[in-house]
């Protein structure tokens, strides 16, 4: 019996040796890291969704206005992108009636705002235009990153005339819409 015992452990540990050299002393899989665009805007829910250009006084007439709000945009993008604006019409028609002021009196500018800058970030100075225009070009992403919006309506006395007793104060409204893409 014991004979019996010893050569049947014998016969298993021989075969279970022999299952165990024969397979791969490896195996292989290919890892794939697929890596989408994300882009993605918004304007700052601290901040105000109505910007007012205000009017009030002859040196804002001759001078123009200009309203600053930092950190307005938030933008999150996975790669270099661009900040686009434009408006909703090229000329603005009053609320109470037919007139209008040109969109291009309106000018649109960037600056970085208090997170940190992006390398290679370039800022534009842009003029109100149902086309699209870059207002901020990036070469690299960033996450959560906040740019300051100026806007600034015309002086030397450009809106003379644009002001109707009907309505007081006179308003005259667009959208402005920013969009951003990956480059």
């Amino acid at each position: 019996m014991k004979k019996l015992l010893l050569t049947s452990a014998i016969i298993l540990t021989a075969t279970v040796f022999s299952f165990a050299q024969t397979g791969s002393g490896s195996a292989e899989v290919t890892l794939n890291v697929k890596l989408n665009p994300i882009q993605t805007i918004e304007i700052n829910p601290a901040t105000s969704n109505n910007i007012d250009l205000v009017y009030d006084s002859e040196a804002d007439y001759a001078d123009g206005v200009e309203v600053d709000i930092p950190d307005h945009l938030v933008v999150y993008s996975t790669g270099g992108f661009a900040v686009r604006v434009k408006s909703e019409s090229n000329d603005i028609q009053r609320a109470a009636g037919e007139e209008t002021i040109s969109a291009s009196t309106i000018k649109v500018q960037a600056s970085k705002g208090s997170t940190s800058p992006l390398a290679g970030a370039n800022y534009n100075n842009v003029s109100l235009s149902t086309t699209e225009t870059d207002l901020i070009s990036s070469s690299t992403g960033g996450a959560n990153k906040t740019f300051n919006i100026k806007y600034a309506g015309i002086g030397n006395d450009g809106y003379l005339n644009k002001y109707f007793n009907d309505e007081d104060p006179t308003v005259y409204t667009t959208k402005v819409t920013y969009s951003i893409i990956a480059q």
